[in-house]
């Protein structure tokens, strides 16, 4: 449960802006505090990180510069279309920020690292893959079916991100258990062997 939380962690904290944001457009707050709100969020993390001397991940600066022009054009356009199309180049941005390899292995944890690396370098293009299609559907719903785009954007970004980390929580688990044992076996074979 340690390392789900590790992971987890870490990938809340990049997000930290847009989920703000999502949470408080779901709640139907009204826009400009909405975007306010999420703008602040990611403008405080990354004071907050450079204060503690941590590192600021790609994502991490993708998601806020994401926050900060697209919350920006929203309370200039005022434009509910361009409000629903929105989430469509934030996801293609994103999903190209994802295509830099390696993007994901500082989500490993402790006993993972040189174990898993392969699996977690692939994983980041699958992630990559979903942002793109996050995209295009959520283009689609809100040119064609807008009337069913709120639903779809309270459903379908979350449980299919729910989705993929679970399954990739689960397939690296797998992975790194059977490892470790792998090499437990290895290392009680070699005196034997002796």
């Amino acid at each position: 449960m340690g390392n789900l939380m590790f992971a987890a962690k870490g990938l809340l904290q990049d997000l930290a802006p847009t989920l703000v944001f999502a949470l408080l457009v779901a709640l139907k707050v009204d826009p400009v505090i909405t975007t306010a709100a999420a703008m602040a969020v990611g403008v405080v993390q990354i004071i907050a990180l450079r204060l503690l001397g941590r590192q600021i991940a790609p994502l991490q600066w993708a998601s806020l510069g994401l926050v900060l022009v697209f919350g920006t054009a929203s309370l200039l356009a005022h434009d509910v279309r361009f409000l629903m199309a929105k989430p469509t180049l934030i996801y293609a941005i994103v999903g190209v920020v994802m295509l830099k390899r390696g993007w994901m292995l500082r989500y490993l944890p402790p006993v993972a690292e040189g174990r898993g690396e392969r699996a977690m370098i692939a994983f980041g293009y699958v992630w990559a893959g979903l942002m793109f299609v996050s995209g295009a559907a959520n283009l689609v719903f809100a040119i064609w079916f807008s009337s069913l785009w709120p639903l779809f954007l309270a459903v379908f970004p979350t449980v299919s991100k729910v989705a993929l980390f679970a399954i990739q929580y689960v397939t690296m688990r797998v992975l790194i258990v059977r490892q470790v044992r792998a090499e437990q076996g290895a290392a009680q074979a070699e005196p034997q062997a002796a």
